[in-house]
């Protein structure tokens, strides 16, 4: 790899110091409606800058905070003398890090917003407790898990009445972060993607420092907990050895989103508040698999610069937001999944690819089997020692074939492509395969009336069973040899 496709902003975190990851879809929808119904007010945000303007209705945010986890310290630190934090919100903001500031030069005095000190921070250290901090347990793990075997769930995620709505489930702490038989092909495929793209999808403001350190820290722990065989962190939590790839990773030494982009096979964004206005601002992270756009057009953004082409979004969606961002708990992580249709498997394909427009025309000689849904499953989860809202995603390819013994599957997708709203239809580009996807899904519609697997007169509905569907689980333990 180059020396020019590193990571530009270069936080390596000094051994002093002791070390304690984002948009990607399949369409530009696909990552953007994650967020859809909790967007950003007003907060017009010129690229890579800071709001320029605030509405009268937004000051409100710049001394509000979200719920901080400063009461657990006791529980973590005990005795251990630092400079003490603060719960009160006036306090907080006249000694709030500025929004560029790198935490590890700061005062032990200053704090970060979400109530902890510099100085507490720094007592923390390297990988502490991330589930006390967080509220989220460990996931259970699983000393034989079997790379070969293991699958992606198979997530259908439709709705029926279709409109623009979160659709959003409580997150399973077992799966924030799910490895699969892909693992190794996805990371040397991010790993090409970053090579060659750079900073375009892989970047870091300043200010991010400590946002970008603890999400790899909690990443790491996760998955060395969930797959103990495949992951260990040894040297006193200093290095990363990674069974699968047969790599080590001196994380005293190598950038946090580096060693997320070698390690973890996700799409990492990291949003951060803006102490002057309270507004949170895309400001670092990982993006190898979007559609449509890419992470270097919209670092530094604010949400509603970011989606200002998501149709009815700031008509329904944009002032609740930051309401949503600025009171978000650590303790609520939330998931969702969004979905589109392409031909074969883009991972990353920017809007300016020549690939993109192929979009624009109906190819006559695809076939069904040329025809994947992607899905890419995404959670949402506040940090909470620096605060970032994070949302990670990875996507999910699956022939369209599969559908044919799925029940209800086929009729479901048809009913969204013939009578959805044409504007998010549109904005999802499914047009340039509908000539091949519908007339397959009605086939497949009439092999399950034929043989039982579906009601003559059923009408399509959002299952009981979603993001899945009946038998899901059969087939899936099924796939893995379970």
């Amino acid at each position: 790899m180059s020396n020019n496709a590193r990571i530009t902003s270069n936080f390596s975190i000094p051994p002093t110091v002791s070390p304690a990851l984002i948009l990607g879809t399949a369409t530009v929808l696909g990552v953007l409606v994650f967020l859809l119904k909790f967007l950003l007010p007003k907060c017009q945000i010129s690229k890579g800058q800071e709001p320029v303007s605030v509405s009268s209705k937004q000051t409100e945010y710049v001394t509000t905070f979200p719920p901080s986890q400063r009461s657990l310290l006791g529980d973590i630190l005990g005795n251990v003398s630092c400079v003490p934090g603060t719960d009160d919100p006036t306090a907080l903001a006249h000694n709030v890090l500025d929004l560029n500031a790198d935490y590890r030069h700061a005062d032990p005095s200053k704090l970060v917003f979400t109530g902890f000190s510099v100085g507490e921070i720094h007592a923390l250290g390297s990988f502490p407790d991330y589930a006390k901090l967080s509220g989220v347990p460990l996931p259970t793990p699983i000393p034989d898990f079997d790379l070969a075997k293991a699958l992606a769930r198979p997530f259908r995620p439709f709705r029926w009445a279709y409109h623009q709505t979160m659709s959003l489930k409580k997150l399973e702490p077992d799966y924030w972060i799910e490895i699969e038989n892909t693992y190794v092909e996805r990371i040397k495929q991010r790993q090409a993607i970053y090579a060659k793209h750079g900073k375009d999808v892989l970047k870091a403001l300043p200010g991010s420092e400590l946002a970008c350190k603890e999400i790899m820290e909690m990443a790491l722990q996760f998955v060395c907990t969930r797959y103990p065989r495949q992951f260990q962190l040894v040297d006193g939590n200093r290095t990363l050895v990674n069974h699968i790839l047969h790599t080590r990773d001196d994380l005293t030494k190598k950038d946090p989103l580096l060693v997320l982009l070698d390690n973890i096979p996700e799409d990492f964004c990291m949003m951060l508040r803006d102490p002057t206005t309270g507004i949170y601002c895309f400001r670092a992270g990982i993006i190898c698999s979007s559609v449509g756009w890419y992470l270097g057009d919209k670092m530094g953004l604010g949400m509603p610069a970011i989606h200002k082409t998501v149709p009815d979004y700031k008509e329904k969606m944009e002032f609740s937001m930051d309401r949503f961002f600025t009171k978000m708990p650590t303790d609520k992580p939330i998931q969702r999944g969004s979905w589109a249709f392409e031909i074969g498997e883009p991972l990353y394909l920017p809007a300016h690819d020549p690939e993109f427009n192929n979009r624009n025309h109906q190819e006559q000689s695809l076939r069904p089997e040329d025809i994947s849904l992607r899905v890419d499953w995404q959670t949402l989860r506040r940090l909470p020692l620096s605060g970032a809202v994070v949302f990670n995603f990875k996507a999910l390819f699956t022939p369209i074939t599969e559908f044919r013994n799925e029940r209800y599957v086929p009729s479901l997708i048809l009913k969204v492509l013939s009578e959805g709203n044409e504007a998010i239809l549109k904005y999802k580009s499914t047009w340039h395969v509908e000539h091949v996807v519908k007339p397959t899904l009605a086939e497949y519609e009439r092999y399950q009336k034929e043989n039982g697997l579906m009601e003559e007169n059923w009408e399509p509905e959002t299952l009981a069973e979603s993001p899945f569907f009946p038998g899901w689980e059969e087939k899936w333990k099924l796939s893995t040899g379970c």
